[in-house]
């Protein structure tokens, strides 16, 4: 699954560790959500989407078939 968590991260000025600790994650888990390489639960997109200060989860997450 691709992401936009580190566009949206880096224009609110916020480091992948501080973005770990809003929404109770590692930094490693954030790491891998930007690189793809994890797909979140809805709880942690959820959450993700909120910190990043967006309305709605396909903002930042895009579902690929």
């Amino acid at each position: 699954m691709k992401t936009k968590i580190s566009e949206f991260r880096k224009k609110l000025k916020i480091t992948q560790e501080e973005l770990a600790d809003l929404v109770g994650v590692t930094r490693q888990t954030i790491i891998s959500l930007e690189q793809g390489k994890y797909n979140p639960s809805l709880e942690l997109a959820h959450k993700i989407t909120k910190a990043l200060k967006k309305k709605r989860i396909e903002e930042v997450f895009i579902f690929a078939y």
